[in-house]
């Protein structure tokens, strides 16, 4: 891992996202570059404004109209760069000497980051954007839209940090539960934690067969994995499971073939999320 993609817009997440970008780096000894994207300004509409006023006295109403417009965006980008400038002073007082850019872009967030991550090994986002205080219950709206745009990892940031120590990693057999068993046994971002590979569903010779090689993986790369198999939705069961343990962080892969498959894309992806109190690691 060289290069982090982290996502700050200022909300109450954008603290935790910084936190977890700098926890990573440091471990992986990749540098990170901090995005803030600006959306689309709609251009006003100024059809009927001016009413029956004379021409002179319309033409100055489109011509302050004009001027705060360049205003307004001269102070949103004054801004998005304070929150760069402030996210860039977090990160690096909580890595060190960890190397750390700014970009402020204007558009699409999700045309941003599928147009940035082959700059990036890894995508770090808040679970929830600047209404989060407003709407406790729902989750950024361009959470999922970047998860299923984006090829690479994506790590989804919870409101408060804490330092990872034990990590789930949810199985299904699938390719990219493979990959999220893979990631953790070679990387040096989770050399040393405890880790628990968790199976939601019936136990069967096929899952049997995959937890034990998804063990030997792990082992392989020094770490003392426990395996488990438990009943119930996976949205629920997980949650359960990583309260339970005490768990610090969710590593699952994006897609599936079973029932964990809807996890990402279907309806389950924001209740899976959101009962989870702990980061998301995704998988591709």
């Amino acid at each position: 891992m060289t290069t982090i993609l982290a996502l700050v817009d200022g909300s109450a997440y954008s603290e935790s996202v910084c936190r977890h970008a700098a926890w990573i780096a440091a471990r992986s000894g990749a540098g990170v570059k901090l995005y803030h994207v600006l959306g689309r300004r709609e251009a006003p509409d100024r059809g009927d404004l001016s009413g029956q006023i004379k021409l002179g006295a319309r033409t100055r109403l489109m011509e302050e109209l004009a001027t705060l417009d360049e205003q307004r965006a001269k102070l949103t980008h004054a801004q998005g760069r304070a929150i760069l400038e402030d996210a860039q002073a977090l990160v690096q007082e909580a890595a060190g000497g960890v190397s750390v850019e700014t970009r402020l872009r204007q558009g699409d967030i999700v045309e941003t980051v599928t147009a940035k991550e082959e700059q990036g090994d890894l995508i770090v986002i808040g679970k929830r954007g600047e209404a989060a205080d407003f709407a406790k219950l729902h989750l950024g709206s361009n959470l999922e839209r970047i998860v299923r745009a984006a090829t690479k990892p994506v790590f989804v940031a919870n409101r408060a940090f804490k330092p990872i120590q034990k990590v789930v990693i949810a199985y299904d057999g699938g390719p990219s539960a493979m990959k999220a068993v893979d990631l953790v046994a070679r990387s040096p971002l989770f050399a040393g934690l405890d880790c628990l590979v968790v199976t939601v569903g019936g136990e069967t010779p096929k899952i049997t067969e995959g937890l034990r090689d998804a063990k030997a993986t792990l082992a392989a790369g020094g770490h003392q994995a426990e395996t488990r198999v438990v009943e119930g939705q996976p949205e629920t069961a997980l949650a359960e499971v990583i309260e339970a343990e005490g768990a610090d962080l969710l590593v699952m892969g994006a897609w599936g073939h079973s029932r964990m498959r809807n996890l990402i894309i279907g309806s389950t992806t924001t209740e899976m999320i959101r009962s989870c109190k702990v980061p998301v690691l995704l998988m591709k």
